[in-house]
């Protein structure tokens, strides 16, 4: 009898796979002296200025992982028989590819708004977001270091909300939220590498979101994992350049005509 794993599985637990393994290649790039060139911060930040242990920030994402995975069991074992099919029948690749856009425009909405309000809700940013800005110098796997309330309500439900609307199938999804996994790692890596398709393709890339972990940009660039167009319409966008460090590397900063010091307002 020849042994199978179901899609619904597959899309369950390949995305945090994918999460450790590409985690994993920076962590292993991050190793290599040559490469400090290309960091947003120094090494010797990144263990200083963080206030959270890598084996916490490890014990974190496992967490929030266990919890993602019994909602994706539960959402699959819900729609698999309805909108698994009917997705499958619209398997071409224009129906993927309007599937892909549908779902990375449904998750980007989620999150900007969820994220945005996390951080003008003085509670639940004490209580909960503020967890995940005990990296103030980003890498790789911690990247979906979160308090496990806000990785159900931004990330989890953000995802079930993706598919969804969306309409695709558990194999589609399967490919969907891995590269949504890639892209968030890529966000937090800290490494600008030259080549580095998402940032040639993406405004919302690793410079981006390094701003927005640092003190002078914590209440812009909410936007993620894929486009800035709610930090443009809504006013929450901060443009930055990357500069050469004297001692070797980048650093996002803000731009040179961006007033750093006006007043931003919670709503």
């Amino acid at each position: 009898m020849a042994f199978t794993i179901s899609d619904e599985l597959l899309g369950t637990f390949v995305p945090i796979l994918v999460y450790w393994l590409y985690s994993g290649l920076y962590v292993v790039l991050g190793s290599f002296d040559k490469l400090d060139n290309y960091r947003l911060h120094s090494r010797i930040d990144e263990d200083e200025k963080n206030l959270v242990s890598k084996g916490d920030v490890v014990k974190g994402v496992l967490l929030q992982q266990f919890f993602q995975a019994i909602v994706a069991i539960l959402l699959f074992a819900v729609t698999g028989n309805g909108a698994g099919a009917e997705a499958n029948q619209q398997s071409s690749p224009i129906a993927i590819a309007r599937q892909f856009v549908i779902a990375m425009l449904v998750m980007d909405t989620w999150q900007y708004f969820m994220h945005r309000y996390m951080h003008h809700n003085k509670f639940l940013y004490r209580h909960i977001h503020s967890l995940h800005h005990r990296l103030v110098v980003p890498y790789a796997f911690g990247a979906l270091y979160n308090h496990p309330i806000e990785g159900l309500l931004n990330d989890t439900i953000g995802g079930a909300l993706s598919f969804l609307v969306s309409g695709m199938s558990p194999r589609v999804s399967i490919f969907f939220f891995s590269f949504a996994t890639i892209k968030t790692v890529d966000d937090h890596c800290g490494l600008w590498l030259p080549g580095n398709l998402f940032h040639v393709f993406f405004k919302n890339n690793t410079a981006y979101h390094d701003i927005h972990h640092q003190l002078y940009g914590s209440k812009y660039n909410f936007a993620q994992p894929f486009f800035v167009m709610w930090d443009r319409i809504l006013g929450t966008y901060m443009p930055y350049s990357l500069e050469k460090r004297p001692d070797g590397g980048f650093e996002a900063l803000a731009t040179k005509d961006y007033n750093q010091t006006k007043d931003y307002k919670d709503n």
